[in-house]
């Protein structure tokens, strides 16, 4: 039997404390749903953010999977919606180019048979809700990326116990198919530090004829050549490159102008800015995400690049701060320019809106999301409004309303 959109509202209100939740569900007729649409806040785009339900086996959090909000892009106001969608550990999101889908990452199951996966959502366009579409098996532990090429043909999941890469193809309805392609990375690690194969991180470049895969436990970052029509993923020859042993390769951008390729350290709390040739790789630059004098415990997260190539973002995770770096395009050497703080412990995801003006900060254990205004011409982060409660936040995802 259907949940009213009634029913729904309490009990989004009590594990929220959301004043105005908005039927996350699916409506039990038109008129209820135009009645809901009536009191919903103002707001061009909706916000995405996953979470951590089980941050660990043995662990659960007052998360219960996809929740959402009403972004307007005039002022960086957030107004929470309430859980979207109920899903077990949806750690990363990624929206379809079309705005009508969204993809989730779902980290530890605990689903003895299909074990970890990706998840396909409809997007209401309306009022926020998700309906699941299907998942597929991620073919590995710790699924904790998924991303769509630019074109919205391909998908693309990494593990990272298992260290796979496994690409699906994205159907005209917004399902997944199964894996076309898995790559199972191995090899000895470089350092001691180093588990073995972690696979992290993912980017396409502009026209989806390249893949870059970050493997944060064997320091390397992975290139394969992809045909999204025939659905095909082949490596290069030789499939990789290698960092400085022990540096934890963890996420990746691209420059816009497809030149350059930035990717974290999450061990030695680096970024490493590579020059792109028909998708090999050389490295021109390193440095340190955190200030000089700073001797604490540290590991980077996420990475951004503003829509223009001038800004970049890594998150540091023991600083609790967002390393701002201004960037030259034409040699894509970056020059560090400030740690803003994060306003939130362990900064997991930041996520640059679509309109260029605002980073949104997912602080997993600050159990909270910030936004922030870009200065355009620094690239200074200043913070706008209240920060918004999400417990052991996640991925964040923006989709265009209606």
């Amino acid at each position: 039997m259907r949940i009213s959109a009634i029913a729904l509202l309490s009990v989004a209100a009590l594990s929220l404390g959301a004043s105005a939740y908005l039927a996350a569900q699916p409506f039990d007729s038109p008129a209820e749903e135009a009645l809901a649409q009536d009191r919903q806040p103002a707001g061009d785009y909706f916000v995405f953010v996953g979470s951590y339900t089980n941050p660990t086996p043995e662990t659960t959090s007052a998360s219960r999977g996809i929740y959402g909000f009403r972004f307007d892009s005039k002022t960086g106001t957030l107004s929470p919606l309430g859980l979207a969608a109920p899903s077990v550990n949806p750690v990363h999101l990624w929206p379809h180019p079309s705005g009508n889908f969204l993809y989730a990452a779902n980290w530890e199951t605990g689903d003895k048979t299909v074990g970890d996966t990706v998840s396909a959502f409809s997007v209401n366009r309306k009022s926020g809700a998700l309906q699941l579409l299907n998942r597929v098996s991620a073919h590995g532990e710790r699924a904790n990326q998924v991303v769509l090429d630019p074109g919205g043909n391909v998908a693309i999941t990494v593990t990272y116990n298992s260290g796979t890469v496994t690409a699906y193809g994205v159907e005209p309805g917004g399902t997944l198919t199964e894996g076309f392609y898995t790559d199972q990375h191995a090899g000895a690690p470089l350092s001691p530090r180093q588990p073995g194969p972690r696979a992290h991180g993912i980017v396409f470049s502009k026209d989806s004829r390249f893949v870059y895969i970050a493997e944060l436990g064997l320091d390397r970052v992975y290139s394969y050549r992809l045909d999204t029509a025939k659905r095909t993923m082949t490596p290069f020859d030789p499939p990789y490159v290698s960092l400085k042993g022990g540096s934890g390769p963890r996420r990746l951008q691209l420059h816009p102008n497809g030149r350059f390729l930035y990717v974290n350290h999450e061990t030695d709390s680096a970024v490493s800015v590579f020059e792109v040739n028909g998708g090999s790789l050389k490295e021109i630059q390193s440095l340190s995400t955190l200030p000089a004098d700073y001797k604490g415990n540290n590991s980077t997260a996420e990475i951004q690049i503003d829509a223009d190539g001038r800004f970049l973002y890594v998150t540091n995770r023991g600083h609790d701060s967002i390393a701002v770096y201004s960037v030259d395009s034409a040699r894509g050497r970056l020059t560090m320019s400030e740690n803003v703080p994060s306003l939130g412990r362990t900064p997991r995801n930041i996520t640059i809106d679509p309109t260029n003006q605002y980073l949104i900060s997912a602080n997993q254990a600050g159990d909270n999301v910030v936004v922030f205004r870009i200065d355009r011409k620094t690239g200074h982060l200043t913070a706008v409004g209240s920060p918004q409660t999400v417990a052991q936040a996640g991925g964040v995802a923006f989709v265009k309303a209606r």
